[in-house]
């Protein structure tokens, strides 16, 4: 697949107080606090597999518990069957920094694609999508959308972001590039950003409440393709839109550096490339990438990714890359590294898991976690 200007922003966040209320898990035991991050993992962490409930309580009692449960049921292989559905409950509903949105691939039920076991143009398929999603404390999708070049993709987005509303969830488009030659790539831009202007963020338009902005702008995403997109000309037009969008490119090389509000970073193995056993998670890339922010551009917005793992073998485009989950560690670690770069009192404003349900390339938390099999790679660093 796939800031604002002026504040001198190098991992701002908005203001927030931390999550999670002093919960009971049963009358006698008060869990401590928990960063929303850590929740996730643990769901995610806990969702196949069994574990003795007396394992689970010995780790309540530290701050950092949910990272510990993580490590622990992941590696030992165990996880306490109502141990998932408590941890869901534990999830705080106030907004936190930074804020966890997930990549969300509209197109399944087309053809062109693989069978999942459900359409994305299925209403109960996305409610319940939503659910699970806010159980895990994810905030928002941001959804691939190519404009009039893919009708279903379309159709698919009208729903999401018309029942995001319902379900006080946030929705952010991903363009997608067309690999045309510049002119009919800026015109093919031109093209789509006014339409989605006009249909999905005009005052009027079905679940533009839903929208996701930051510092009262709508947020864009941009996926780049064939890299061929005039992005001056088209920032030039959305600047005079009621609204102008917040404009987020991929992390890569552009000549049009000073058009973008923002980077995010996308899934990489770092500097030693794809391994054959996967074992290139993209630590190296990910600490590279939150140094260039801050360093490089400071006034820009910076939005940290993780991820589960990469196999796109199943892929029609697959080219047998391969980052291994190692056993829950790669989602853990990309996780939290950004903690390692950004201050406490100056999160990330978003932070994005990528993705909620691309199956083709091995990257969907939709499920939770592969399950770790006898000789895999389990810890950190291995």
């Amino acid at each position: 697949m796939k800031t604002v200007v002026g504040e001198n922003v190098k991992c701002q966040g908005t203001d927030s107080a931390d999550a999670a209320a002093l919960l009971m898990r049963k009358p006698a035991i008060r869990l401590l606090p928990a960063r929303p991050l850590d929740l996730l993992i643990a769901v995610l962490a806990t969702t196949r597999g069994v574990c003795p409930a007396s394992k689970v309580q010995n780790l309540m009692m530290n701050r950092y518990w949910m990272i510990s449960a993580l490590m622990i049921l992941l590696l030992q292989g165990c996880a306490h069957p109502g141990l998932s559905q408590e941890l869901r409950r534990s999830v705080p509903t106030a907004e936190a920094s930074p804020r966890t949105l997930a990549i969300y691939e509209p197109w399944f039920g087309h053809p062109r694609h693989i069978s999942v076991g459900y359409s994305s143009q299925d209403p109960a398929v996305i409610r319940k999508q939503m659910d699970q999603a806010k159980a895990l404390g994810i905030s928002g999708f941001v959804v691939d959308w190519y404009g009039d070049r893919e009708p279903f993709i379309d159709r698919s987005y009208a729903l999401i972001q018309t029942i995001a509303t319902e379900k006080n969830f946030r929705v952010a488009m991903m363009y997608d590039e067309t690999e045309d030659e510049e002119a009919e790539a800026t015109d093919d831009a031109f093209a789509a950003f006014d339409k989605f202007n006009e249909t999905y963020l005009s005052p009027n338009a079905p679940g533009r409440q839903a929208y996701l902005t930051y510092n009262e702008r709508p947020v864009i995403f941009i996926f780049p393709k064939g890299g061929h997109t005039n992005w001056n000309r088209v920032r030039a037009a959305t600047d005079k839109w009621a609204h102008p969008p917040l404009l987020i490119y991929e992390d890569r090389s552009s000549p049009f550096t000073s058009a973008f509000d923002g980077f995010y970073a996308w899934i990489n193995p770092g500097k030693k490339g794809w391994a054959a056993d996967g074992s290139n998670w993209g630590e190296d890339y990910l600490g590279d990438f939150y140094r260039k922010m801050q360093s490089k551009y400071p006034d820009k917005i910076a939005v940290g990714a993780a991820w589960t793992g990469f196999d796109d073998s199943k892929a029609s485009w697959g080219l047998n890359r391969h980052i291994s989950q190692r056993c829950g560690a790669t989602f853990a670690d990309t996780m939290k590294l950004w903690r390692q770069y950004c201050p406490a009192d100056r999160p990330l404003p978003f932070l994005l898991v990528e993705t909620w349900n691309d199956y083709e390339e091995g990257t969907a938390i939709e499920h939770g976690l592969a399950k770790c099999e006898s000789g895999s790679q389990s810890r950190p660093g291995q």
